[in-house]
């Protein structure tokens, strides 16, 4: 009996030799450091892949089609939760500033921003955005961005770190407000254990950051 206390077997039932044991052990322990790897590299390929959308969008602009709108300030407020699968649901708030042309690389501009559930979830971002016009008056936006992430009551999105990437589409009026919706999602593409991922739609309204500030 002592000697079948200290046995190991597989999951079929069958004894394992001592040496068999020897060689199993670390090819589960390698097998557990690639599968913990897989979630980073699956991010890196995701954003690059957006990088890469954006840069070839931004090179497709022609000159006549060149951004000059000034640095703006969005406000913006909608819907977060179970649009694409069940979450934690509730109204959200966001506000974002989008630099002017003086920081524009390839027409694509850098943002920073920040968002409130009620809930009590909350994230904040440093963000991509590109500006594509469709004649002078309608802007579709595509965006990515990187930032951290609080539960509050809210959904557990599985860790801090949470990358955002979403379509804005607006009207811009005469004097460069704009009014639009936009459609954001919310997850940690595998770098965490648990990303279960969220969605967002919210109506804005965008205003030359210089005319209110004196």
């Amino acid at each position: 009996m002592g000697a079948q206390s200290g046995a190991r077997f597989s999951r079929h039932g069958r004894r394992l030799a001592p040496s068999v044991r020897c060689r199993m052990m670390p090819a589960m322990v390698v097998g557990n450091r690639n599968l913990h790897r897989q979630g980073p590299a699956r991010a890196g390929r995701h954003i690059v892949a957006i990088c890469a959308v954006l840069a070839m969008a931004s090179l497709s602009i022609g000159p006549a089609r060149a951004n000059d709108s000034p640095a703006m300030m969005f406000l913006g407020g909608g819907y977060t939760g179970d649009i694409l699968a069940d979450r934690e649901s509730g109204g959200v708030f966001s506000f974002h500033f989008r630099s002017g042309p003086e920081f524009e690389v390839l027409h694509v501009r850098p943002s920073v921003g920040g968002l409130i559930a009620t809930n009590g979830s909350a994230y904040g971002w440093l963000g991509l955005n590109l500006d594509l016009y469709f004649g002078s008056r309608i802007v579709a936006t595509p965006s990515t961005a990187i930032g951290a992430y609080g539960k509050g009551n809210g959904q557990d999105l599985g860790g801090i770190l949470k990358f955002r990437n979403g379509l804005d589409v607006a009207w811009r009026f005469d004097d460069w407000t704009r009014l639009g919706v936009g459609f954001h999602y919310m997850s940690n593409y595998g770098i965490e254990d648990r990303d279960p991922g969220i969605a967002s739609v919210m109506l804005f309204y965008a205003h030359p950051l210089g005319s209110l500030i004196p």
